[in-house]
């Protein structure tokens, strides 16, 4: 599945906080580490020029489309959420002039539960990322270039659509600025931010003397959404078998426990679902997509703490964290659990870029009123042994360690029962991705009509016959013709396309299984391609092919490798942006490790991780083209190791056929044919064997070698 730079961001708003600074590598860790408390800044005004973005129904006018909503005067017919909302700003226990509501929950998750997209029920923007901003008279949403038109059509006239990363468009902070005067206080729920990008925020807005409100206590979004909002979730959770996990819990804590004494704590705060999941060895099903449950954990160094809905938690389940001394709290005493520790005079772990405001800004306040109650608020302490300067510092106490969790890492690099679940479950979901193509094809050819959601539906009645099968991994992504040229396009029931044979189809698709994840892409005409199209298809398999051979020293970022992906396309001015990691029988969009242009991300890739191999090309307004397959890195035993050091390469998880009527073959070497009819031999020999009838019949038919043009030449006049 492409992803952007945003949807690894905390939130839109951080995002461009984070981009205009330097990459991680020119910051001393001591910097990063090195957190205040959050406070407003006195700054200048400032007197930068002022930036007018369209309305929504401004846009619509202009494009011809109407609105639902009217022209009416927002003072006069306002949208009553947006009133509603605004009252709540002049409560004497609130006092805020401006209120920003980011897509994420409690946990910064990608994909959240019904009952937390506040943002999409405050705006009826219903895409996935996109951060909306309200003042006491304008409102605004933020949001990527995925979604633009989508934002257009659902935002009423109320709002005015801010296209984030065009030039000329201000941030959240920026535009607070320009249309606050100096000194307002703006107010976030503490949980939905993380402590890094809270303050990020509070900088940015302390320009204009701006004053970075937390609202504890209640969201007002959920206090206008009232007993309409939905439930939280309560699916029950479950054990995720060691023949899956690898290794069991006791061990994974016990490798968490040696890092919090080698780095002199006491405590870690895991928050990332996907996280706690991994290291208990524990799935539910929260979150849309991915096997997760809403929960905290506190690892110790003798005990450990899951916060979550008892509810949740069978018999079999309490048992299995009994056995590696894990203790039940409620999900929400996480913040007075942290609290007590700092009472305790505990030094915590915190991962300050997923760790929530509300969870980091209660431990500081609690350590700087343990320490005035020791008499201990001016004492001196000594410095971290392995850093320059002290972390963590509160009136002279040093109470916690601001560092990457523990897990992030370890999460990443896949054991061997994880590998062979992950190959396991790829060769099942190749077998159900035949079934489907072969299916798909007939139905065109018979002039058969298909919606792009009809076709999606009918992928998931092929996976849903496949052993261990619980959920798609993403929504689908089935995009005909212009429609796939939206990266993250969502056909629905009311505005979706039909799939013919007169241009491309792209159908991005991955499941959840018992024992792995998948994510894989494939585009195909089912007609006659046009040259354009073929040599746009052959330009983005040659950059797949190069990333697929790539051979690399360890400790080498995926940024390094991202060029042999695009250097094809960029011969005839052409690009794309996207690309990520994958967990196993977990998130499909895994950090730290990815393959794409963020050249900030400095995180080597390692032998055991999963990263996606997805070249593409979105020509607007005309069709899609992306081939997308996992791969898992491995070392390779070479000649020479030159530094005496490993060299790495890839191995690959996915096997589907790539459409060989799209292929321009003169423009492919000799070894870029090989490595297409290699690839196929392989899909042939892994796959064939799952199917039977007419489904193995097209798996021959598309696996068959292609020739390149001086065999086909020489093959033709020897016929003639």
């Amino acid at each position: 599945m492409a992803i952007e730079a945003a949807r690894f961001s905390p939130s839109l708003a951080a995002a461009a906080f984070l981009a205009r600074r330097p990459p991680p590598a020119l910051f001393p860790f001591s910097l990063r580490r090195r957190i205040p408390l959050l406070h407003v800044l006195a700054g200048s005004s400032g007197g930068d020029g002022r930036v007018v973005a369209l309305s929504s129904s401004e846009l619509r006018k202009r494009r011809g489309l109407s609105s639902s909503s009217g022209a009416a005067d927002p003072a006069s017919d306002g949208d009553e959420k947006l009133r509603s909302l605004r009252r709540l700003f002049a409560r004497p226990d609130v006092a805020i002039d401006a209120y920003i509501v980011p897509s994420q929950d409690a946990h910064q998750s990608e994909f959240i539960a019904e009952c937390f997209m506040r943002r999409a029920y405050l705006t009826g923007f219903t895409g996935s990322a996109g951060t909306a901003v309200v003042t006491k008279d304008k409102a605004a949403l933020w949001t990527d270039g995925r979604y633009f038109l989508q934002a257009e059509k659902e935002l009423t006239h109320e709002w005015t659509l801010m296209r984030s990363g065009n030039h000329g468009v201000p941030t959240t902070s920026e535009w607070l600025n320009d249309v606050l005067p100096s000194g307002c206080r703006v107010g976030i729920d503490p949980f939905l931010f993380s402590f890094d990008a809270a303050e990020e925020l509070k900088d940015s807005i302390s320009n204009k003397n701006h004053e970075l409100v937390l609202v504890r206590g209640m969201n007002l979004v959920d206090e206008i959404w009232g007993d309409a909002r939905p439930e939280p979730p309560k699916e029950p959770t479950r054990v995720h078998d060691i023949k899956y996990a690898g290794i069991d819990v006791p061990s994974k804590l016990s490798f968490i426990r040696s890092h919090l004494t080698e780095n002199g704590c006491d405590a870690v705060v895991i928050s990332m679902l996907d996280e706690v999941a991994w290291l208990l060895n524990m799935r539910g099903s929260d979150v849309p997509h991915s096997p997760v449950f809403y929960s905290y954990l506190i690892v110790e160094v003798s005990t450990a703490t899951l916060f979550v809905d008892s509810n949740k938690v069978s018999e079999d389940v309490l048992e299995h964290l009994e056995k590696a001394g894990v203790k039940l709290k409620p999900y929400e005493a996480i913040v007075s659990e942290v609290e007590r520790l700092a009472e305790k005079g505990a030094k915590l772990w915190l991962d300050s870029s997923s760790v929530n405001a509300a969870i980091i800004t209660a431990f500081k306040s609690s350590c700087d009123k343990h320490m005035k109650k020791k008499g201990k608020a001016g004492e001196k302490v000594e410095k971290e042994a392995y850093s320059d300067e002290p972390t963590g510092v509160e009136n002279g106490a040093l109470n916690a360690v601001y560092n990457v969790s523990p897990v992030t890492l370890a999460k990443s690099v896949k054991n061997e029962a994880e590998i062979e679940g992950m190959k396991n479950s790829h060769l099942r979901d190749a077998a159900a991705l035949a079934e489907f193509w072969c299916w798909l094809e007939d139905e065109v050819c018979k002039s058969v009509p298909l919606t792009e959601v009809q076709v999606a539906e009918k992928l998931l009645e092929f996976r849903k016959k496949q052993d261990g099968f619980i959920e798609t991994s993403f929504d689908t992504i089935s995009g005909y013709g212009a429609n796939g040229a939206v990266i993250h396009y969502r056909p629905t029931p009311e505005d979706c396309s039909s799939v013919g044979s007169d241009n491309l189809f792209l159908l991005d698709s991955g499941a959840q299984y018992i024992d792995g994840t998948t994510d894989i892409t494939r585009t195909v005409h089912f007609g006659e391609p046009s040259p354009r199209q073929k040599e746009c298809f052959t330009r983005v398999l040659q950059g797949h092919i190069a990333l697929d051979q790539a051979v690399f020293p360890e400790r080498t970022p995926g940024f390094v490798l991202d060029v042999l992906a695009r250097s094809s396309l960029w011969k005839i001015g052409l690009d794309y942006r996207h690309g990520h990691g994958v967990g196993a029988a977990l998130n499909v969009h895994e950090g730290p490790q990815s393959i794409s242009y963020r050249y900030g991300n400095l995180t080597a890739l390692q032998k055991g991780m999963i990263v996606s191999n997805e070249p593409g090309y979105y020509e607007d307004n005309s069709f899609g083209i992306r081939i997308e397959n996992l791969l898992l890195i491995k070392e390779l035993n070479l000649a020479n190791s030159f530094g005496g050091i490993s060299y790495l390469g890839f191995e690959r998880l996915t096997f589907v056929p790539i459409q060989s009527k799209l292929i321009d073959v003169s423009l492919l070497s000799p070894s870029e044919i090989n490595w297409v009819n290699d690839y196929h031999e392989e899909v042939w020999d892994k796959v064939s064997p799952l199917l039977s009838g007419d489904t193995r019949d097209w798996l021959w038919k598309n696996t068959r070698p292609i020739l390149d043009v001086t065999h086909r030449y020489s093959h033709a006049q020897d016929i003639a």
